[in-house]
């Protein structure tokens, strides 16, 4: 069993609700969602379109995906959140925007977003004494050889080469794509999130996501609110 630590928008927000049906399931029940119909963009292209998204529940990847460290268990694991949330203050996203990374369509910050990126570092560190080393194999799974020295760094020492320095907030639309139909899939993405991408985007509470077996959809286990009114910790 592996766990994450992802945000996810919550139940009966905007946000939530359009990316359940942009990638065809509701991560909280692990019901199946009907992809709309777009223009220039059909449910069935959607749907083959959003596979890897979809087994991962739509989300923003803070502490990837892991196997508790010996010793530790999930009851433990929830404390842990616990205690972090009672520290860690609910904010805002300034904005999110349909963009491009290395091929494929997520959500991304439309600018500069420092209190995210430091939130996301606390994460990776607070968490970090309740991960299992990574085995062989799940390096190799990384592709280590395309990795850049301080990516491969990260992989080593945090389990994920996306962290800190190198972390990009993004909640993963497609997979990659190829012009000219990145450019299609783009203005249907633009036409969905619409409403949701309106104004800020409010994070306030950390989402543990699990993956029971191996290769399974990951389901949302629970939400721990966030604190309002201190002053958030830097790391």
């Amino acid at each position: 069993m592996r766990y994450a630590l992802y945000f996810a928008p919550g139940p009966g927000e905007a946000l939530a609700d359009l990316g359940a049906s942009w990638i065809g399931r509701e991560a909280l029940t692990g019901v199946a969602v009907d992809h709309p119909e777009l223009g220039g963009l059909s449910a069935n292209e959607l749907a083959s379109i959003t596979g890897p998204a979809r087994r991962y529940g739509f989300h923003a990847t803070l502490k990837a995906p892991f196997r508790l460290a010996e010793g530790v268990s999930e009851a433990d694991l929830v404390r842990a959140m616990d205690q972090f949330a009672s520290d860690a203050v609910a904010f805002e996203i300034p904005s999110l925007v349909v963009g491009r990374l290395e091929g494929f369509l997520a959500l991304v910050p439309g600018g500069t977003a420092p209190e995210l990126n430091a939130f996301a570092n606390l994460v990776v560190e607070a968490f970090e004494p309740l991960r299992a080393p990574l085995t062989e194999r799940e390096i190799e799974r990384r592709n280590p050889e395309s990795l850049s020295s301080e990516q491969l760094k990260h992989l080593m020492r945090w389990g994920y080469p996306y962290v800190f320095d190198s972390f990009r907030f993004h909640m993963t639309l497609t997979m990659r794509l190829s012009e000219p139909d990145i450019t299609r899939v783009e203005t249907a993405a633009n036409e969905h999130f619409a409403f949701a991408l309106s104004g800020p985007v409010p994070v306030r509470a950390l989402s543990l996501f699990v993956e029971p077996a191996p290769g399974a959809p990951f389901q949302i286990h629970s939400r721990t609110p966030l604190a309002t009114g201190k002053h958030r910790k830097t790391a």
